[in-house]
């Protein structure tokens, strides 16, 4: 089994999806051996909080994961990952790339690893390639089983699907089934691609095309950024081939048609910073070349709305998921951890609440029956909570989405969020409205009432478990 993350990457930023202007062939080819789900979420808004569901089925406020890692905030011990289910049924296990979930650098903070999290073998880097880092060109954070690895000459995807390559081909005991969860850096900023792949798209053509890209109804900068969309177009081009090398080592190890793999990503589009955003007191230069796009989606990184955490979801499985295919049946983040259960015939981790599951179901394009609703969480952070809704959650067609009561002056962040449930909310058939544009809450009173009494009860249990799992941490 395979797991590749994107990260930043959009639901409009493929071509399969609909994107006119970036080339993505393997991709492409990708989706039409297998399933293209159109209803395919992240567990989470943002990095972090959508990794922890990724690998634990839980939603992850229950980890206390409110917003991205940090020296309190990290996947625990007591967590159990996929990982760690598949190496209990015999499976050799890797990981390569963005870790975020805990700082792997031991001498500033002593936390739980890959390794620790049930990872034979891992390479990887707690953070993103940031310049001060190295940056996407020449990385020098990346930490191959606890050892430094210093500078490393090339680009991050390429350099963590070279060494997944090497790997799958030379490294791994072939007598053992494998699981490999591999985690790119692109194309989340900074964003910095070869010549070769940003040229591709400096030409009218692309610059009248992108004037009718949608961006989610998320205020855009004012000030001239076009001169950047070329390399976020060529980074997204540079990840298709490294996805594209990784799968044909895949095919001449002779593991094509054996192999499960599941491309998606960990969130919405990135957007640069606005005055809306930023109330003017601080910037992030670096995100002026963010030109990923949601599609018709409503919301980019951080909304609750779906164009923060529908994204694109592929899955390939020969001979049992038919090729060329779509899904339109939700599929989660944390339906990845029960679904692999199922197919290795392993336990659901017990002693946890797993909010995912079984949903092998949807890569076939059937009905799958949940326990509870799927429901997202904004990321707790000062830079977001006043300027969109807190919650959402899908019932079927319908998308119910909620803002927490307005924070009284001289309410912490943190005292709001805990004595805070679901107030104004609206409501929106997602089915024919995926824009949110046409809020039909006054029309479905009763549905509002049961949506919203389900959802108070969720948030609630999710976020008081999480606060819980801090305090005895601290």
């Amino acid at each position: 089994m395979i797991v590749f993350l994107a990260d930043d990457l959009g639901y409009g930023d493929l071509a399969c999806y609909g994107n006119p202007i970036v080339q993505t062939p393997h991709l492409d080819r990708f989706a039409s051996q297998g399933v293209r789900m159109t209803d395919c979420h992240s567990g989470g808004t943002v990095c972090s909080p959508s990794r922890a569901a990724l690998l634990t089925g839980r939603n992850p406020y229950r980890s206390g994961f409110f917003y991205i890692h940090n020296k309190n905030t990290f996947l625990r011990d007591e967590e159990v990952t996929i990982a760690e289910v598949l190496k209990e049924k015999g499976y050799e296990t890797g990981f390569w790339g963005k870790w975020h979930l805990s700082t792997l650098e031991q001498d500033r903070y002593v936390h739980p690893g890959p390794g620790d999290q049930g990872f034979d073998y891992w390479m990887g880097t707690t953070l993103n390639a940031f310049d001060k880092l190295g940056g996407p060109r020449r990385p020098k954070a990346f930490i191959k089983n606890g050892e430094p690895l210093g500078p490393i000459d090339g680009w991050y995807c390429d350099v963590i699907v070279d060494d997944a390559r090497e790997w799958l081909a030379k490294q791994r005991d072939k007598q053992r089934p494998f699981f490999m969860y591999v985690c790119s850096h692109e194309p989340h900023t900074p964003l910095d691609p070869p010549e070769e792949y940003s040229d591709r798209y400096e030409n009218a053509n692309v610059e009248r095309l992108e004037k009718d890209m949608q961006y989610g109804r998320v205020k855009r900068p004012e000030r001239d950024i076009s001169g950047y969309k070329k390399d976020y177009y060529g980074t997204v081009n540079q990840l298709d081939d490294a996805f594209g090398r990784l799968m044909k080592t895949l095919e001449d190890e002779g593991l094509e048609k054996d192999t499960l793999v599941l491309f998606t990503s960990d969130n919405g589009p990135e957007a640069p910073v606005t005055v809306e955003e930023s109330l003017g007191q601080w910037e992030d230069p670096i995100r002026d070349k963010c030109f990923g796009s949601p599609g018709v989606l409503r919301g980019m990184k951080r909304f609750p709305f779906e164009g923060g955490h529908r994204v694109p979801g592929l899955v390939r499985y020969p001979g049992v998921i038919p090729a060329n295919t779509r899904s339109d049946v939700l599929f989660n983040g944390t339906d990845i951890l029960p679904t692999i259960c199922g197919i290795v015939h392993a336990d659901v981790p017990v002693g946890r609440d797993v909010d995912g599951v079984d949903a092998f179901d949807a890569f076939l394009g059937k009905p799958v029956q949940r326990r509870n609703s799927a429901i997202w969480f904004f990321p707790h952070h000062g830079d977001t909570w006043f300027r969109m809704p807190q919650i959402s959650m899908r019932e079927g067609k319908y998308t119910l989405i909620a803002w927490l009561p307005e924070r009284k002056e001289g309410v912490s962040l943190d005292e709001w969020l805990a004595r805070s449930d679901p107030d104004r909310v609206e409501l929106y058939d997602v089915s024919v409205d995926p824009s949110q544009s046409n809020d039909i809450a006054n029309e479905h009173p009763e549905l509002v009432g049961s949506m919203k009494k389900e959802m108070t009860a969720l948030w609630r249990e999710m976020r008081d478990e999480g606060l819980a799992s801090q305090t005895v941490a601290e």
